[in-house]
């Protein structure tokens, strides 16, 4: 008769591994909130991939888009084309063609030396808030003025038939502008200075305008003041309008060469290091500043005091600072003295009380106490080592019946 075998015990879990239905419970909330961030980025993208676009496009229907003037000029026969690069603007330059950028301060001061070229054979340039940095190329005699004005709605104040038809209009809050040009039209003043200005061409005919806030462009403040009728005057005079959106990743802007690493930096980086090693510098002063003296407080553990004096000999050590060891040792020894000799402790440090008094209870042999305890600190660690052993010696001899 054979022993029937005992059944195998079920293997044990180890508690560092659980299970999957134990570790169930830890993780849901975090695969949670991982599918809930994905269901909103693809519901945000899937919302802006419609209709949507940036602001001044004339295919967007948001506040800050312009759909509603391109509707408007189509209406009068006026054909809406929208380029995103140079090359397709420059080509579509003409004598009945009206070119409006954008945003001219993003195109380099190549790209502007170009777009300036093309357009001067005639037809009509429209540059919205252009600053300093691009109106030197595509703007000569006009100036930026960084100072913003406060109004926005303004009265033309000048001969510019457009303007004058418009009336008042939001061409202010931006920027405004100077110009030395000849026969120039400065309109829509503010604290004197235009925020409109129209300079034309003295070769090839056309001209230039100088739009110094896109508000009249705005489907959201399109029907506000005479934004209307100046945006489709200004937009309208030539059967044909080249809507210029100017972009970072136009590979129609020239090579510039091989660069290092500090040109891709910006141009401010060296004032923004410096400014942060001066940071670092009065955060380091104030940390290190005391604003008062150190207070003495007892440890919270027994310490003992062989401990202490060796902790505080490795620590002199380290700094080879052998003069306040032997000032630490002298210091104590005539404290020590000072009692057995009858000298109170106030006068403990004094030669003149401490030394006489010590020199009644030595004997003829004794070494003079004068240099052991007031006298300049040892030269180097054995002189250290000799100094206490013979403050000890002399403490003995005193302590001696």
């Amino acid at each position: 008769m054979t022993a029937q075998s005992a059944p195998e015990a079920p293997p044990a879990t180890s508690s560092a591994t659980p299970s999957v239905r134990r570790a169930w419970p830890r993780t849901r909330g975090v695969l949670l909130a991982i599918v809930l961030l994905l269901a909103a980025a693809v519901a945000i993208a899937a919302l802006r991939s419609g209709d949507q676009h940036g602001r001044l496009d004339p295919r967007s229907a948001d506040p800050h888009g312009s759909r509603a003037v391109a509707a408007l000029l189509t209406e009068r026969g006026v054909s809406t084309r929208v380029v995103t690069t140079l090359d397709q603007a420059r080509a579509a330059a003409g004598p009945d063609t009206t070119l409006l950028v954008a945003v001219p301060d993003l195109l380099t001061d190549g790209q502007q030396a170009r777009l300036h070229t093309a357009t001067a054979g005639g037809g009509r340039t429209v540059l919205v808030s252009p600053g300093p940095p691009s109106l030197g190329r595509l703007a000569p005699g006009v100036t930026a003025d960084p100072a913003p004005s406060l109004d926005t709605a303004l009265a033309p104040e000048c001969p510019l038939p457009a303007a004058r038809r418009a009336g008042t209009a939001e061409t202010g809050g931006y920027l405004r502008y100077s110009t030395t040009a000849r026969a120039a039209d400065s309109c829509y003043p503010s604290d004197g200075r235009p925020t409109l200005v129209r300079v034309p061409r003295t070769t090839g005919g056309g001209d230039t305008v100088v739009l110094g806030a896109p508000d009249v462009l705005y489907n959201n403040r399109l029907d506000k003041q005479g934004n209307a009728s100046l945006a489709l005057q200004l937009l309208g005079s030539r059967p044909h309008l080249v809507w210029y959106l100017p972009s970072l990743a136009d590979d129609s802007a020239p090579d510039p060469g091989r660069r290092d690493f500090f040109d891709l930096l910006p141009s401010g980086w060296l004032w923004g290091t410096l400014q942060l090693f001066i940071a670092a510098a009065l955060a380091a002063l104030w940390r290190a500043r005391r604003f008062g003296p150190l207070v003495l407080e007892k440890l919270p553990v027994a310490i003992r005091a062989s401990e202490t004096v060796e902790g505080r000999a490795r620590l002199y050590r380290k700094v080879n600072a052998r003069d306040r060891a032997a000032a630490a040792l002298r210091s104590t020894t005539r404290t020590r003295l000072a009692p057995l000799v009858g000298v109170p402790d106030t006068q403990a440090h004094t030669p003149e009380s401490l030394l006489p008094a010590l020199s009644a209870h030595l004997d003829g042999e004794a070494e003079p106490p004068h240099d052991l305890l007031f006298g300049p600190p040892p030269g180097d660690d054995a002189a250290l080592v000799s100094l206490a052993d013979r403050l000890d010696a002399l403490e003995r001899e005193v302590r001696r019946p």
